[in-house]
């Protein structure tokens, strides 16, 4: 847990130590092996996950072709935002795509601390508004850039991504064929 205070405090300096002792009962450490899965479409999401090592990745299947939603790296905090906040199932899954060290937020647990804790309530609400730029930032990706746009944006902003997420992967991420995403790094190169 040795990286999950530092990122806490990054989102509120004022998360006290007393506050940091409170919340210990809603977390929990686990581990996922490579294509283990943190939530299944369908199930209602009930934890947040700190990626500590490894990443993961969202992604929904249609007519058997998965669908790439999302990447998450160490040090960000991955959920569906919509199903944890609703009590709705889940439209995707969310994967290991490598072994993974997380701490697990249980949100019953959470949720009950957070009720008697305005510090850990507001450091729930900075996650969740972090979660969600996240994912806006990618949504405004596919809205404004065309494929190779998006690729350059990659590069100079998630180098992580490209270096550690399969060319498969990406490319359904950028939501381009695979053939594709390869002639346009072919072009880039040869720029």
């Amino acid at each position: 847990m040795s990286n999950l205070l530092p990122f806490l405090r990054s989102l509120s300096v004022t998360f006290s130590d007393e506050a940091w002792r409170q919340l210990q009962p809603a977390l929990t450490e686990k581990t996922y092996k490579k294509n283990e899965l943190l939530l299944k479409e369908g199930e209602i999401c009930q934890a947040l996950h700190f990626i500590e090592n490894g990443y993961c990745r969202s992604y929904y299947d249609m007519d058997g072709i998965e669908k790439n939603t999302g990447f998450f790296f160490e040090g960000q905090v991955v959920t569906n935002i919509s199903s944890f906040g609703s009590n709705e199932p889940s439209a995707y899954n969310i994967i290991a795509g490598e072994p993974m060290s997380v701490i697990v937020f249980d949100k019953k647990i959470l949720f009950d601390i957070a009720g008697s804790n305005q510090e850990i309530e507001m450091l729930g609400r900075l996650c969740v508004r972090r979660f969600a730029a996240q994912q806006e930032e990618f949504s405004k990706l596919f809205q404004i850039y065309a494929a190779p746009e998006r690729l350059e944006y990659l590069e100079a902003h998630h180098p992580k991504l490209l270096q550690r997420v399969s060319l498969s992967q990406l490319s359904s991420f950028l939501g381009v064929a695979r053939e594709t995403l390869s002639r346009i790094r072919k072009r880039r190169i040869a720029k």
